[in-house]
């Protein structure tokens, strides 16, 4: 049940993921022109504001899935009990706290964003901050339902509500946006959604998996072991918040929100990037959990480190040569011309995030071992680093100023030094794996270099034209890529899905 439940799980997160992606490209346009670029702008700074908010989980939530797996393996029900009923009060308090940041926040957006924001602006603003702040607040008490499901390793369940609550925003935002509403409509949509998917869990975490929630018994002890685990979380999504929210923030204090729509379209295509790496690596932690605690050999971690990079690898080579060829022609058919400084800051997202994307099973294997510390420190850092350079770029160089210290930050981090760190301390046969990614980068480097040179001065007038031009990319790229940088395991990984539906119909 758990081996199906785990396939199931990565082939959704790759369905959700192409959902997610379809309905975000085709939506996205309709959405910009409907809004228009303050407004939208104006809804991705509030939204960025919220969102540290959500460094008040303090990392439990991994905590939540670690620790109920450890658990499960270890037969001890009633201290899984005791411990939801921990964290149940325990997030109640976040809850409370987080709300009462939250009004401090609302009170102070026209000390914020007065200079660079209308009278309007500021209002609507406030409205949304409100909204987003209830929303919050009522989201961590409840959020640990969400967890318990992962840790039962039910992920059908999960995707299944993911990609439901994907249709159902996007057909009821059109509905609003036609209507007349814009911003303040989404908030309070996605407000609605996000306590429908929390109460969903909820149920289902009562009446399919039949957990319990125990207040007696509670062990303060379990509460600082879980604490010091979950500390270096807490700096990694720190570091996640620096990276991927305080451009928006940054650049709706000096430049306004016409510059913030502009980088949040760069942000989106970043979000995109990352998810299609990490929806293989999001159900593993778990599984590694496990291998861990039997023991497993370092041999055995390393060979699956590497055999999930080269399989991430595959999505993550072809999506980056593609944007570099056809990325910015995309942007301005896609978003507009007034968009099209966006195309640089995410080539250098992408460039940056790709040797991290493919080797982010590692997180999950530190997680797993509990040994965070490193990675957290070092990351934290490497954040406040490139917070200190986006600020002292963004009144000069807007965006791109921002996007060169985030992609700075990132490659000394996450690609120099963790490298270092993963080969040295974690075991990990870095020098293998560097090994079978350059062995992979070979084909695909010389079709996308003579593909560039044959698209020079190449202007495309419209999505058809552009779709042509990659379809007949991808039609040499892949078959290249197949012969000669897949082995035979990543072959009839994807040969078998594909057999399997031909003989079903």
């Amino acid at each position: 049940m758990a081996v199906n439940q785990l396939k199931a799980g990565a082939v959704l997160s790759y369905l959700v993921l192409a959902i997610s992606n379809i309905v975000g490209l085709l939506y996205t346009p309709y959405m910009l022109r409907m809004m228009g670029k303050s407004e939208y702008g104006l809804y991705a700074l509030v939204g960025s504001v919220i969102a540290y908010l959500t460094i008040l989980d303090f990392g439990f939530g991994n905590a939540i899935v670690r620790y109920t797996a450890k658990f499960r393996a270890e037969g001890k029900l009633k201290e899984q009990y005791s411990m939801f009923g921990l964290f149940i009060i325990l997030y109640s308090i976040i809850g409370i706290l987080s709300f009462f940041i939250g009004l401090g926040l609302y009170f102070n957006v026209e000390n914020l964003f007065g200079e660079t924001m209308t009278p309007d602006e500021l209002g609507k603003a406030k409205i949304m901050m409100l909204l987003m702040v209830f929303n919050i607040a009522f989201t961590f008490p409840l959020s640990i339902f969400g967890s318990i499901i992962s840790a039962y390793e039910n992920f059908i369940f999960v995707k299944v509500i993911a990609l439901s609550r994907i249709v159902l925003n996007t057909l009821i935002m059109i509905l609003l946006l036609e209507m007349g509403y814009r911003a303040v409509g989404m908030v309070v949509l996605a407000t609605v959604l996000n306590l429908a998917t929390l109460i969903l869990n909820y149920w289902y975490c009562k009446n399919k998996i039949k957990i319990k929630v125990s207040f007696k018994n509670m062990q303060l002890g379990l509460l600082k072991e879980v604490s010091i685990y979950s500390f270096y979380i807490f700096l990694n999504i720190i570091m996640n918040k620096v990276y991927w929210s305080t451009g928006q923030f940054v650049l709706g204090m000096y430049l306004g929100t016409a510059a913030v729509a502009v980088f949040a379209v760069a942000i989106q295509f970043q979000g995109m990037y990352m998810g299609f790496s990490t929806a293989i690596s999001g159900v593993f932690l778990p599984k590694v959990t496990g291998m861990v605690a039997s023991n497993s050999t370092n041999r055995e971690i390393s060979d699956l480190f590497v055999r999930t990079g080269r399989i991430q690898y595959v999505v993550m080579a072809f999506i980056l040569a593609g944007f570099i060829l056809f990325g910015r022609q995309f942007i301005i058919l896609w978003a507009g011309p007034d968009y099209e400084a966006a195309f640089s800051m995410t080539l250098l997202f992408f460039i940056a995030l790709t040797i991290p994307l493919i080797q982010n099973l590692g997180i999950t294997i530190l997680q797993a071992r509990n040994q965070m510390e490193f990675r957290s420190w070092l990351y934290f850092a490497m954040a406040i680093v490139s917070l200190v350079f986006q600020i002292l770029l963004a009144e000069k160089f807007g965006g791109l100023g921002i996007a060169y210290a985030i992609a700075g930050g990132l490659v000394l981090g996450n690609v120099i030094i963790m490298n270092i760190y993963y080969h040295r301390k974690q075991h990990i046969d870095m020098i293998h794996f560097w090994g079978e990614i350059l062995r992979m980068s070979i084909a695909p480097l010389i079709v996308s270099m003579g593909t560039y040179y044959l698209i020079q001065g190449i202007k495309f007038e419209s999505f058809g034209q552009l779709v042509i031009a990659i379809c007949i990319f991808s039609m040499v790229y892949l078959p290249v890529f197949w012969f000669s940088s897949m082995n035979t395991y990543e072959r009839e990984l994807l040969k078998k899905p594909m057999v399997k539906l031909l003989k079903r119909n």
